[in-house]
């Protein structure tokens, strides 16, 4: 059953879809930062190729230079081998270092993208259930895949790109300022206005790239609802499947819109930053020559070539800079998206200095316990609860939908933390608990299990690692599960499929009880574990839950009252307070709520329709 009123909205970084991406201030820039400090020894090390790099490539132009006006002109036939010689080593060089740049940078890279991803997961564990109501599957998968995959050419080639081109672009201007200074200041002239167009065309490109990962996040969503087992069943039982396709295709129509203007933001600008380097050399040969003409010093052929072989050097590094900056603004967008999630608060925490315990005995009390989805709202969901529940007994919350039942059972395995009162376990309230003793201590079968898309002793497994194949077995018998995994061709590695859907209700069921059976905790929530099964598999069923329950603390949340009639106690919630409480005679004899609620299932009972087993 899920939680009884509001939804939780986290409080100081709401996620609203429809609203920009944040500003990306001087602050988040340096946060970007940090994700590579770990890796600062690599870094250094990509640094050092790289000046070693530049310093090698700016050598090639004075080599021709001299190849032009000496080797070549006076005919020194050994001096003209050694200075090709030494052209052809600068590019092998080159070559190597830059392959040395790339496996070091898209290393670091990889890594980064690596931790980011760990982080944002990470943090996802700790929210709170009501975040995962709020929040559409695909819109969180789509954080982690494709915002963080749509960092990868920035975090595993930009750190190297800016490195490279800025120490190429200040070699070049200092090597065509060694030649030529006039020359290397027309050279520069536009350099600003190009500056310039990058930015504008750099801001342009990050809103349509925030508006383009929503929509991918949207789309996600989509396909994650609509092709599961549940979603494609539903539509064409419903007959929706072309509708579903239509509203697929609208939602892809709008990706396209979107990856075309990314492309195309501000590609005419940086077309003509393109057409204006390239035009370059012959503004530069025209220079030349009206220098000559006015009677300044003439450059040689040698100079002449060698100062625009650098030019075209520094314009590549420079075009480089430009649209690594460009590169830089976008990805901003998604690392707003990324850090949206690691900034989300974290409500139910560990104290710095837990309780452990080591084998609970499993005494549970409620003590004036108060909860509410959102502060201030009007009414609490659950208002002055003191309940004791001795070791080894058992206690059944009844009510009617929305009393606050499951949210009451939720309050201890701390799936919510209440806003008054406190919950203990062996009178340690939960809150000081380290989160080790709480799992290990408590066990929660709820009315929808879930099954992972992997084998039947691998879902098992998953609450004790370490389980033997006897224990798994001796568990799936208590569950009175075994003989059916055995009868099936592969047995317990047979593959339950998507949430399970090679198995019945019943035996999915029996499924989570073998696991919870496998933990073996000392206090044991039900939480309406039969209310959708029928007559017969819930028999089934109940006996696979009453060898669970047998030497443990149960707290069973029902909405059949006859799985519930052997409580020890029974508790009758309404609207969030203790209506009656008592064993089942006692409530039955004090005709309150409790006898209306069994009289009522006494009707209902030849008017329910068997479920699928």
């Amino acid at each position: 059953m899920r939680p009884d009123g509001p939804v939780w909205t986290p409080s100081s970084v709401p996620l609203d879809p429809s609203r920009p991406a944040p500003e990306a201030p001087p602050r988040e820039l340096r946060r970007i930062t940090r994700l590579f400090r770990p890796y600062r020894a690599r870094l250094a090390l990509v640094g050092l190729l790289v000046g070693a790099s530049s310093l090698v490539g700016v050598a090639s132009p004075f080599l021709l230079k001299e190849i032009l006006d000496t080797a070549i002109p006076e005919g020194r036939t050994g001096l003209l081998s050694l200075l090709a010689l030494g052209m052809i080593l600068t590019a092998v060089v080159t070559s190597v270092f830059g392959v040395l740049q790339t496996l070091i940078s898209t290393t670091v890279g990889q890594r980064v993208m690596h931790d980011l991803r760990t982080a944002v997961y990470a943090r996802l564990q700790q929210m709170p259930l009501a975040f995962f109501t709020r929040t559409r599957t695909g819109e969180v998968q789509s954080r982690i895949a494709n915002d963080i995959g749509g960092m990868q050419a920035t975090v595993t080639s930009t750190a190297t790109s800016l490195v490279s081109n800025f120490t190429a672009v200040v070699a070049t201007v200092i090597a065509m300022l060694a030649l030529d200074w006039r020359l290397t200041a027309v050279s520069l002239l536009l350099l600003p206005v190009f500056v310039w167009i990058s930015r504008r065309v750099g801001d342009e490109r990050k809103k349509i790239t925030t508006q383009r990962q929503k929509q991918m996040a949207a789309m996600a969503a989509t396909v994650t609802e609509s092709l599961s087992v549940s979603g494609i069943l539903l539509g064409r039982t419903m007959g929706r499947a072309d509708s579903l396709t239509r509203s697929f295709s609208e939602e892809s129509e709008k990706l396209v819109d979107l990856e075309v203007r990314s492309s195309m933001a501000g590609r005419w600008r940086m077309s003509t930053i393109g057409i204006v380097m390239a035009a370059m050399p012959a503004l530069i040969y025209w220079a030349a020559g009206i220098a000559l003409q006015s009677g300044a010093p003439a450059l040689s052929v040698g100079t002449l070539v060698a100062f625009v072989t650098l030019q075209q050097g520094l314009f590549r590094p420079a075009v480089s800079l430009l649209s690594t900056g460009v590169q830089i603004q976008s990805s901003l967008a998604l690392f707003a998206r990324v850090f949206e999630y690691l900034d989300l608060p974290v409500e139910i925490t560990e104290r710095p200095d837990p309780v452990r315990l080591e084998r609970a005995k499993g005494e549970v009390r409620f003590e004036n316990v108060d909860f509410g989805y959102e502060p201030g709202q009007p009414r609490p969901t659950l208002d002055g609860i003191d309940i004791a529940v001795p070791a080894g007994t058992s206690l059944a919350v009844v009510g009617a939908t929305g009393s606050g039942k499951s949210t009451l059972s939720y309050l201890v395995p701390r799936l919510y933390d209440v806003t008054g009162g406190r919950v203990t376990l062996d009178g340690v309230d939960v809150r000081d608990l380290d989160f080790a003793s709480l799992a290990r201590s408590v066990g929660v079968v709820s009315q929808e299990t879930y099954l992972f898309h992997a084998s039947v002793s691998d879902n098992l497994r998953f609450a004790k690692p370490d389980a033997t194949d006897e224990e798994i077995a001796e568990a799936a018998r208590a569950a009175q599960i075994h003989e059916h995994i055995a009868a099936l061709p592969q047995g317990y590695d047979t593959l339950v499929g998507e949430r399970g859907y090679r198995f019945s209700g019943g035996e999915k069921q029996r499924l989570a009880i073998a696991r919870t059976i496998l933990r073996d905790p000392p206090v044991l929530i039900l939480d309406e574990a039969t209310s959708a099964l029928d007559t017969r598999t819930e028999q089934a069923v109940q006996q696979a839950i009453d060898a669970l329950s047998r030497g443990r603390t149960t707290i069973t949340i029902a909405h059949r009252l006859s799985t519930v009639r052997e409580a020890d106690q029974i508790v009758v919630l309404d609207a969030g307070r203790i209506a009656e409480r008592g064993t089942h005679q006692e409530l039955l004899d004090a005709d309150g709520r409790y006898a209306a609620l069994v009289r009522r299932d006494a009707r209902m009972v030849p008017a329910t329709a068997p479920a699928a087993t």
